[in-house]
């Protein structure tokens, strides 16, 4: 399935109790960020459909702001995650959610990097999690 996803997924309203991003008048919204769920390792996690996009005409699906957030850390943008935990999830509620979903992405070349950047984000929760997950 074709969803939108990055920083442009991260300015639409979601159904999770997140913050999201608030630069949606600052973006390009004629230039969105699309994946395939068929070629990602989180499949249909966390993307919802009936999105309307400023702009656009129709609905579409899109990533949560979870999913979206997995979706830049896979790619290495870790610039335009800076702030995931406290300025974009921004609730507790969904940290071992979080934590479970990126100690997936352990096998990816990137792996040192994401995990540096979860310890920035998460600081200790981060260590602990990966201690009792054995990471």
């Amino acid at each position: 399935m074709q969803y939108i996803t990055g920083v442009h997924a991260l300015n639409l309203p979601c159904s999770l109790l997140t913050c999201g991003d608030w630069h949606a008048s600052a973006l390009r919204w004629q230039d969105i960020a699309c994946k395939d769920s068929d070629h990602s390792m989180f499949g249909d996690y966390g993307i919802e459909c009936g999105k309307k996009i400023p702009g656009h005409s129709g609905t579409y699906a899109a990533a949560n702001h979870i999913r979206a957030l997995l979706d830049l850390l896979e790619a290495g943008n870790y610039s335009a995650a800076q702030g995931m935990n406290r300025d974009f999830i921004c609730n507790s509620d969904y940290t071992e959610e979080v934590f479970d979903k990126v100690s997936l992405m352990k096998g990816l070349p990137n792996w040192v990097e994401i995990d540096s950047f979860m310890g920035r984000e998460y600081f200790v929760k981060w260590l602990d999690y990966k201690k009792r997950a054995r990471l």
